[in-house]
């Protein structure tokens, strides 16, 4: 689990561990460069994130291990942290791993931030989702919502006032999700085990 310096990443660790991983937290990242399995969790303001984990000299191990087709997974603003760019941080260049920008919600009769749970709708065949019920509720804690420029990525997408949005997405051997799986009770512990299955299907046990 990548630790560069954002966020509370304790509860993280421990659902993870329930989940069936042996997790090692980590701010080095030569030590990320031998991982199997990554998990990059995020939560805060993109410039500050974006420029908190460039500085951390993260970037070139993840880079890495998603081109030797490694899992990965990443949770809320780690998965913001994927996309080309935000409008909370107008300038700031992501990662650039996946098409498109993270979205600020607009719509004035709802509330801002989308905070607590929402239902979670299947789109395609997600493994991600493998046993999860058609309009299961997760946690959610965000502003921005990602706008994919392609929408054929299975996932799940959930709706908030006018808006809906990609809350979970797998590509290759990419996972992300908007929602908190650590947050969202056995929902969010049986996606962190079928994204144990995954990756036990790429690196072994």
């Amino acid at each position: 689990m990548i630790d560069y310096g954002a966020g509370n990443l304790h509860s993280v660790k421990k659902a993870l561990e329930r989940a069936g991983f042996s997790v090692e937290r980590s701010t080095n990242p030569a030590a990320t460069a031998r991982a199997r399995v990554l998990v990059l969790p995020g939560q805060g303001h993109f410039r500050q994130v974006m420029a908190s984990f460039k500085r951390s000299g993260f970037e070139p191990a993840i880079r890495a291990h998603l081109a030797a087709g490694l899992p990965f997974l990443g949770i809320c603003v780690g998965l913001q942290l994927l996309m080309e760019s935000s409008e909370e941080a107008p300038g700031v260049t992501g990662l650039c791993l996946l098409k498109g920008k993270v979205k600020r919600f607009d719509d004035p009769e709802v509330s801002v931030p989308h905070m607590g749970w929402n239902q979670l709708y299947k789109r395609g065949h997600s493994a991600l989702l493998e046993g999860i019920p058609e309009g299961a509720f997760a946690y959610f804690a965000h502003s921005y919502y990602v706008d994919f420029v392609s929408e054929n990525h299975p996932g799940a997408s959930t709706n908030y006032g006018n808006q809906t949005f990609l809350s979970a997405v797998s590509f290759e051997n990419l996972h992300a999700t908007q929602f908190h799986p650590e947050k969202s009770q056995e929902v969010g512990i049986r996606v962190l085990r079928n994204f144990k299955r995954l990756a036990q299907n790429v690196v072994g046990s």
